[in-house]
């Protein structure tokens, strides 16, 4: 799929899970050499964490039915939040419930225990919401039958 470059990625910190569905709560330990990087951060209700989807396997194709639902249409896996891509890297605003030293406490992270976590950043509500953005339709589609899943369940 053409030349790609390669880079040096360090991890900060590790995913510490914990049991239960994407409102679990997990903990996040960051290494004591970044311990101080984390002065503040308890300021703000949510943040963004940048993980390494360490577990996950390349693409087998550049096109994907999303979440392997044959119904859903043949679309890039730029274009879906497919676990499997060039750079394995996942981004997701989670709620901080606490900060203890250098452990995070957070709220809505699916990520395994272990998992290596690359960056923090603050959610901003001004800079990070996006009240026109616009998404495909086969999106809503895929939320209407995770939710009727989950009533059948």
């Amino acid at each position: 799929m053409g030349q790609v470059n390669e880079l040096t990625v360090r991890s900060i910190g590790r995913v510490m899970a914990m049991a239960g569905g994407a409102e679990r709560e997990a903990q996040i330990e960051i290494e004591e050499a970044w311990a101080e990087a984390l002065d503040g951060i308890e300021e703000f209700s949510h943040i963004w964490v940048l993980w390494w989807f360490d577990r996950s396997e390349a693409p087998d194709s550049p096109r994907v039915h999303p979440e392997g639902r044959p119904e859903m249409p043949l679309v890039g896996i730029f274009a879906t939040r497919s676990p499997r891509r060039p750079n394995p890297l996942a981004l997701t605003a989670v709620r901080l419930v606490k900060r203890q030293g250098n452990r995070l406490h957070v709220q809505g992270l699916e990520a395994h225990d272990g998992t290596p976590v690359l960056d923090l950043k603050t959610y901003l509500g001004r800079g990070d919401r996006i009240p026109e953005a616009t998404m495909s339709a086969w999106v809503e589609r895929l939320w209407r039958l995770h939710d009727e899943e989950r009533e059948e369940s």
